[in-house]
């Protein structure tokens, strides 16, 4: 009778087991769109993750005429206004959240951020840290000084004496270093490093040749302050979490706001040249 019941005991344990396992089993592989899992071996889509919570959250920095803020304090720019034409499309929100630009990629892994929409040039870093849009506007990089000393600075060589000073993590710091100058130094932002210059700590920097155009000459804040050499020549791109899903989509929207005229529009309101 004891090994009877003892048999029968043992058999409802094993169900009982069989179905905490099966349980188990479902909850890892069943995906959720909001915590990052995996469905089926599959990497959770990044576009659902984003269509979810119904926002996109654009990491930038204040950098006219991408990303600034107008007399009312609100953002406004190309970047600006093409975040809020895709996130339309998107059918979400945008916010706009200004990020430490030298760690623009840990924001973005960790999901502090969506994506980094500002003015960014296409590099092998870009490349290697995210999942990186198609091309959208052409930019250089150039040498930013006041228009009576351009006459002095023929080209790169020469310019080897000066004090100069970028944005940390920019395009802009990476030629500079290309150069071998050795009096430098970093700032938070393309604005701030102008700004350097307008104030004398620095001879010339190393700045979007959109920023430069945007930002000095006649009508300007830096009326007297002026670029001749182009250091580089690149192109914008948008960058989102590796391997997301929402850069195939936001290309194809694009696509879309090429053909339609919107983004010529915007290019000519920003005195911009698309890509």
């Amino acid at each position: 009778m004891k090994k009877k019941l003892i048999a029968l005991i043992l058999a409802a344990l094993a169900v009982v087991m069989c179905f905490a396992f099966a349980a188990c089993g479902d909850k890892a592989t069943d995906g959720n769109a909001t915590d990052g899992n995996a469905t089926d071996g599959n990497a959770v889509s990044d576009l659902a993750y984003i269509k979810e919570k119904g926002k996109l959250i654009v990491g930038m920095t204040d950098y006219a005429p991408m990303n600034y803020k107008d007399e009312n304090g609100a953002w406004t720019g190309f970047d600006t206004e093409f975040a809020q034409a895709v996130a339309a499309k998107l059918g979400v929100d945008v916010e706009f959240i200004e990020i430490n630009w030298d760690n623009k990629f840990i924001e973005l892994a960790a999901k502090d951020i969506d994506c980094i929409w500002n003015g960014m040039t296409i590099t092998d870093e870009a490349l290697a840290n995210a999942n990186v849009s198609d091309a959208y506007v052409k930019n250089a990089q150039v040498v930013v000084m006041k228009k009576d000393a351009l006459s002095n600075y023929a080209d790169a060589a020469s310019l080897a004496d000066l004090k100069f000073t970028a944005e940390a993590g920019s395009a802009g710091e990476k030629e500079i270093k290309a150069l071998n100058v050795e009096n430098y130094i970093a700032c938070e932002t393309q604005s701030a490093a102008l700004l350097e210059v307008a104030s004398g700590k620095a001879d010339a920097c190393v700045i979007d040749i959109t920023m430069a155009n945007a930002m000095t000459g006649e009508g300007t804040s830096y009326a007297d302050y002026g670029y001749a050499i182009e250091l580089s020549t690149e192109e914008y791109g948008i960058a989102f979490r590796k391997d997301s899903d929402a850069t195939a989509e936001v290309n194809k929207i694009m696509a879309d706001l090429i053909a339609d005229g919107t983004l010529k529009d915007l290019a000519a309101k920003y005195e911009l040249t698309l890509a």
